[in-house]
């Protein structure tokens, strides 16, 4: 008997994928979670039914959460990242040497323990002596903790259950006062084709309050459509300025300094949507 996953990405259109083995099918506090893995794309983490990350493609979301702004400020000592559980963003961060302090705020302690056990070629950096983890809401880590963060990343799941506030103005609002004066915040924003208002809604709050923003697309073939954008709000340096010689080389497979500016570059049918 064949077992097979499928994502319903949209009422009328969604994913499938083989499975091998399921290791958890959990309800917890928060979500439902489920731990398989897929003859296509290995290990899968799965909350209320979508796919939040896989062996095979994980690196492009968590590379292109965390480098892009990485490289954007000129000296981020002190990051945050809410949600991200799984560990891989952390993992990216602490690549650039001049991080001091990794802060991972996950609301759901299961992503990180299964993650951990299921997934430890993503989550393996969770322990290193600059990262600390806290099981919290982090939007309320966001509203306690004023002028502390270079940089902010939000890793969340797509706007339903604990996410939704995460996508909300008062929460940008509440991330600009984190930072300090010269900060730079990142959050995934979905795809133009399926979430297209979410994406001029995101846009539109987050220009009301940082006088730089920026979008820009990946392709991660496990996300619905497989385009996916993220959304770059910033006090003072702008990523289309940098200087790409300036920018390291790194042990990725995705983000390279050819592509950082590359990655603003957006379809004409995208680029109308956050005019």
């Amino acid at each position: 008997m064949e077992l097979w996953y499928t994502e319903k990405q949209t009422p009328t259109f969604g994913i499938t994928a083989k499975i091998r083995e399921t290791f958890v099918h959990e309800k917890t506090e928060f979500q439902q979670l489920d731990m398989i893995d897929t003859e296509e794309f290995g290990r899968m983490l799965v909350l209320d039914g979508m796919v939040m990350t896989t062996i095979k493609d994980e690196f492009v979301y968590h590379e292109m959460v965390a480098h892009p702004a990485l490289n954007t400020h000129p000296n981020p000592k002190k990051v945050l990242v809410v949600g991200g559980g799984d560990g891989g963003v952390i993992r990216e961060v602490i690549k650039h040497p001049g991080v001091e302090k990794a802060v991972l705020v996950e609301i759901d302690g299961k992503v990180i323990e299964y993650s951990k056990q299921y997934l430890p070629e993503i989550a393996g950096k969770l322990d290193d002596p600059k990262v600390e983890v806290l099981v919290n809401d982090g939007y309320m880590h966001i509203i306690e903790h004023k002028n502390e963060y270079d940089v902010i990343m939000v890793d969340s799941t797509e706007p339903v259950g604990p996410a939704a506030p995460l996508f909300e103005r008062g929460f940008y609002q509440g991330i600009f006062e984190a930072l300090k004066e010269d900060g730079i915040f990142v959050a995934q924003t979905d795809n133009p084709w399926f979430k297209a208002d979410l994406i001029q809604q995101v846009n539109k709050d987050v220009k009301e309050i940082f006088p730089i923003v920026r979008v820009y697309g990946a392709n991660i073939p496990t996300y619905p459509s497989g385009l996916w954008t993220f959304t770059m709000g910033s006090k003072k340096y702008d990523p289309l300025e940098v200087d790409e010689s300036t920018i390291d080389e790194m042990d990725t497979k995705y983000y390279s300094p050819r592509l950082h500016k590359a990655a603003f570059v957006l379809p004409k049918f995208v680029e109308d949507l956050v005019k």
